[in-house]
């Protein structure tokens, strides 16, 4: 009865022992799925926040040459006025400049012209004088 009893708990023991090794094994299998779908899951995320910050990144460059486009459009148009400003100076300049001259011009001419009509008069002063003399 006592070798039965031994032999029923080496039995017992034996059994224990393999579904204990079934168990291990299991339980290191479920670890290593665990393990793979945690290394998944961290991949993922990883590839979801590089492309986050990528997005981010390209955003961000986009906002800048944007800023950059604005403020050369500022810059090209505060030119622009500029240089308009300045055209309008030098054709207002130069068209004073040219008005002076033709005044200038002008009050020669008359000068010109008073001095012709001076000498003319007295020409013919002279010459109604000398008809008169003569008559």
């Amino acid at each position: 009865h006592e070798r039965e009893h031994d032999r029923e708990i080496s039995e017992l023991a034996a059994q224990h022992a393999e579904e204990m090794e079934k168990l291990r094994a299991e339980l290191k299998e479920e670890q290593r799925h665990l393990l793979d779908e945690l290394q998944q899951q961290m991949a993922a995320t990883h590839r979801a926040e590089q492309e986050q910050a990528q997005l981010q990144s390209q955003t961000l460059h986009s906002l800048e040459l944007e800023a950059l486009r604005l403020t050369l459009n500022n810059l090209h148009t505060s030119q622009l006025e500029l240089t308009q400003s300045n055209l309008r100076k030098e054709k207002e300049t130069a068209l004073m400049e040219l008005r002076e001259m033709l005044n200038d011009k002008r009050a020669q001419e008359i000068a010109i012209l008073q001095s012709r009509h001076q000498l003319e008069w007295e020409r013919i002063k002279e010459q109604w004088l000398k008809e008169k003399d003569d008559l």
